[in-house]
C-alpha cells in the first residue's frame, strides 16, 4: 500500500485515494477512494439489543463487521441505498479512525490484491508529521490482525524523492556509485490532506525543519463548492 454526509462530504471523499499494488510492478494495481461504507442498521441493532439478549447483540455485531464496502463500491452503495453511511479513516493526512482503517486494509488485502498477508511483506506510507503512537497502531494491526511476516513504514516524502531520483537515473546512462548521497532534496507535498514541505538529507527526514500549512486541497474543494451553491 502506498496508503469527509451529504453531497459536500461525498465530493471530499472522491479526492482522496489509496494506491495498492505489488513490488516490482511499474504502476499500482488499484487506485481507489479511501472510504468505507458501513451498514448503520446493524450497528443500531447491536446498540439497541439488551444485554440479556446477548445472541441477537452478537449476531448484529457480526453482520456490522461483515456488511461494508470500500472504494468505488462504497460510493456506489452510499448513493443507491440509504442504509449505508460513508466513513473516512484519514483526515488531514493522518488516521483518526483505526477501526475503519482496519476494515479498509482488510478489503484491500483480501478482495483487491487477493493475497495471503501471512506470505507477503508490506510497505505502508505515512505522514511526515505522524506520531509514534500512530505508527505503533499500524504495526499492531498489521502484525496482530493480519499476521504479516514483515512491515516497513516509510514517510511519503522520502518515497517521492526516491521515485524521482530513480526515474532520472533511468534516463541517464551514468550510474552513480553512491546512491544514498542522491537522496537529498526538498519535497513539497500538496494534496487533499495537510500540505507539507519536507527536507530530506541522505534519505533521512529533518523533522525539525518540516513546515505545514493549515489549508489543503479538501479546503479548496469545499470553498469552491460553497461558491457554486451560493450562485445556485
Amino acid at each position: 500500500f502506498v496508503s469527509q454526509w451529504d453531497m459536500n462530504h461525498h465530493q471530499r471523499h472522491v479526492t482522496r485515494y489509496s494506491k495498492l499494488g505489488f513490488a516490482g510492478n511499474s504502476e499500482p494495481s488499484f487506485t481507489i477512494p479511501t472510504v468505507v461504507a458501513v451498514n448503520e442498521s446493524f450497528l443500531d441493532q447491536s446498540e439497541q439489543c439488551s444485554s440479556a439478549n446477548w445472541l441477537a447483540q452478537y449476531n448484529a455485531g457480526v453482520m456490522a463487521d461483515l456488511d461494508f464496502f470500500i472504494g468505488d463500491e462504497a460510493l456506489s452503495h452510499f448513493k443507491s441505498s440509504g442504509l449505508y453511511s460513508l466513513r473516512s479513516p484519514i483526515r488531514h493526512g493522518q488516521v483518526n479512525d483505526w477501526d475503519t482503517m482496519e476494515r479498509f486494509w482488510q478489503q484491500s488485502i483480501f478482495n483487491y490484491l487477493r493475497c495471503n498477508p501471512e506470505e507477503h511483506y508490506f510497505l505502508l506510507t505515512d505522514s511526515p508529521v505522524s506520531t509514534p503512537e500512530s505508527r505503533e497502531c499500524m504495526g499492531e494491526i498489521m502484525f496482530e490482525t493480519f499476521n504479516v511476516p514483515g512491515l516497513y513504514i516509510s514517510v511519503q516524502s522520502v518515497l517521492s524523492l526516491s521515485a524521482g531520483f530513480a526515474y532520472l537515473k533511468s534516463l541517464s546512462e551514468e550510474d552513480s556509485e553512491d546512491s544514498v548521497s542522491d537522496m537529498t532534496g526538498v519535497v513539497v507535498d500538496i494534496g487533499d490532506g495537510a500540505p507539507h514541505i519536507v527536507p530530506v538529507v541522505n534519505g533521512y527526514v529533518i523533522g525539525s525543519s518540516i513546515k505545514s500549512f493549515p489549508l489543503s486541497g479538501s479546503d479548496v474543494t469545499q470553498f469552491v463548492m460553497q461558491l457554486l451553491q451560493g450562485k445556485g
